[in-house]
């Protein structure tokens, strides 16, 4: 595999970087356009020499070393998002304001079944550059279990790798979440003039909101049932103290999902767990799990005694494959992943799920084209032809949540303050 330079943007973009300019500034300096600078390390344009010149001289380079044949390319310090594993790993690398995040492309939870494209290598090993984080103002704390075992998380903290890129930067959308249905907004976003990249990070909804609040995604997609019975505003607040857009995608039953065969004899968990049936789960910090918890409460059901309970799967979809492959009876899972694959459905609740943007990204590059992507009308039509989805909240705004203390006891998680709520914006639809 080769070591040069596969385009004048990526020069540009790391030599900017490196000198600690943000593209306005360099824009600034050079006498052209923000968004000249932007098209040249998208790799959207190739610059005139005019522009050429302009920003050689602003940054102290010749034409020749900034734009000319490429030398081997310099590794950059991107967050991980989890860890990255070895040397030359395989990642995706992500542009995050004037910063890097990478996440790992191994593993069945990030692989849909097929090989990603990959933008960087890593460098090194995990444990190898741990003091890298404290070099760049992030500890690292251990990573948090993964779901499927396969990844930690950086929840509690972040470890910087250094990664060398492979293909140029490029404006890029990263979400998390467990929703199966938000890699449809990969094709409206790649439709946008100039196009936006997406990568998603499929995790429970906590972990998800987590990551947001740590800066290394733009985008948490959850469905979590705050104290009040509403859904997400609550557990956003508690979450990212800093302030946060709520935005509407859709909304599910999330119910017990059965062997089709089991269909007409069980009428519910208390059935499950009178049976002796094989549950598949998912990981702590999931609402499917929450609502296996509060049911199993309600029925008096000591959880620890059923068959399968300590299983941990990463998403709706595995839940539903597990138990079509003869590895589990029951699950609880969406009502959209049970009719997938043609399994038996008992419903439990109706949940909204939301996407939960920070404040300090709300106007990013990268937001801007999520919220216009969400009025697609190709998106809208894709959500509404799935069994089982409802988009009639996709792109609404459901809540404005300024920045506030972040409160300390575990009584106060996931509280509802409604008076935290714009009154004027919610409901209405955010526009860029």
């Amino acid at each position: 595999m080769s070591d040069q330079v596969t385009g004048s943007g990526m020069a540009l973009r790391l030599a900017r970087q490196a000198r600690g300019f943000s593209q306005q500034q360099l824009a600034g300096m050079a006498g052209v356009s923000r968004q000249a600078v932007s098209a040249v390390e998208s790799g959207l344009s190739d610059p005139s020499l005019r522009v050429a010149l302009a920003l050689a001289r602003a940054l102290g380079l010749t034409v020749e070393e900034l734009f000319g044949p490429g030398g081997p390319v310099s590794p950059v310090a991107a967050r991980a998002l989890a860890p990255l594993g070895g040397q030359d790993a395989r990642v995706a690398l992500a542009p995050m304001g004037d910063d890097f995040v990478a996440l790992p492309l191994s593993g069945d939870p990030v692989s849909r079944a097929r090989f990603l494209p990959a933008d960087g290598l890593a460098c090194g090993t995990d444990s190898a550059q741990n003091h890298g984080a404290q070099n760049h103002g992030a500890q690292n704390h251990g990573a948090q279990g993964h779901g499927a075992g396969d990844h930690g998380t950086a929840s509690c903290g972040t470890q910087t790798r250094l990664v060398r890129p492979i293909v140029p930067p490029r404006p890029t959308l990263v979400m998390a979440g467990c929703d199966p249905a938000m890699p449809l907004l990969e094709t409206p976003l790649g439709l946008l003039d100039p196009p936006v990249a997406l990568r998603w990070w499929p995790c429970p909804s906590e972990e998800a909101l987590r990551l947001a609040a740590g800066g290394l995604v733009h985008v948490a997609g959850a469905h979590l049932r705050g104290t009040s019975g509403g859904y997400n505003t609550g557990p956003a607040r508690e979450l990212l103290p800093q302030g946060c857009e709520v935005i509407g995608f859709s909304s599910w039953r999330e119910g017990l999902v059965l062997r089709p065969e089991l269909a007409g004899h069980v009428a519910g968990l208390g059935d499950v767990a009178r049976r002796g049936l094989r549950l598949v789960n998912r990981e702590p910090g999931s609402e499917a799990r929450s609502v296996l918890d509060r049911e199993l409460a309600g029925l008096g059901v000591d959880a620890a005694r059923l068959p399968g309970y300590g299983t941990r799967v990463t998403g709706h979809l595995q839940v539903a494959a597990a138990i079509t492959a003869g590895l589990a009876d029951a699950g609880i899972a969406s009502e959209p992943a049970a009719l997938a694959y043609g399994l038996a459905f008992i419903p439990l609740a109706t949940e909204r799920f939301d996407l939960v943007i920070p404040a300090s990204l709300a106007g990013s590059r990268e937001v801007q084209g999520l919220i216009r992507a969400l009025s697609s009308r190709w998106l809208l039509d894709q959500l509404a032809s799935l069994p089982g989805y409802d988009a009639a909240t996709c792109g609404e705004h459901v809540a404005t949540l300024p920045p506030a203390p972040r409160r300390s006891a575990l009584s106060s998680r996931y509280a509802e303050d409604e008076q935290g709520l714009d009154p004027v914006a919610a409901g209405a639809r955010l526009v860029t």
